[in-house]
């Protein structure tokens, strides 16, 4: 089972006593700030809950899996996200 944005946003309003309105509204700015700061490059860290980084990829060959043709595949961006230390204490219960 998922937790979807809208369940999510349910959630928030509950534990923090905001109307699903306002909650969804800072579920909206937590995405943009993300977004804006992954694509300046800069690394997003919340102390024990979680870290967003974007990563390079180096170039390198693949190949089509289909005809076995060999495809160049080009320098890249990705994400890493890193789990802190709340949410793997979280997940060994």
């Amino acid at each position: 089972m998922a937790l979807n944005k809208s369940d999510l946003v349910s959630a928030i309003a509950e534990k923090a006593g905001l109307s699903k309105v306002d909650a969804g509204a800072a579920v909206d700015a937590l995405q943009a700030v993300l977004v804006e700061s992954l694509e300046q490059g800069e690394a997003v860290k919340v102390t024990g809950l979680l870290s967003v980084e974007r990563v390079e990829r180096a170039a390198r060959t693949g190949r089509n899996p289909r005809t076995g043709e060999e495809i160049s595949i080009p320098a890249g961006y990705g994400v890493k996200v890193s789990a802190g230390s709340v949410l793997k204490k979280a997940v060994q219960k």
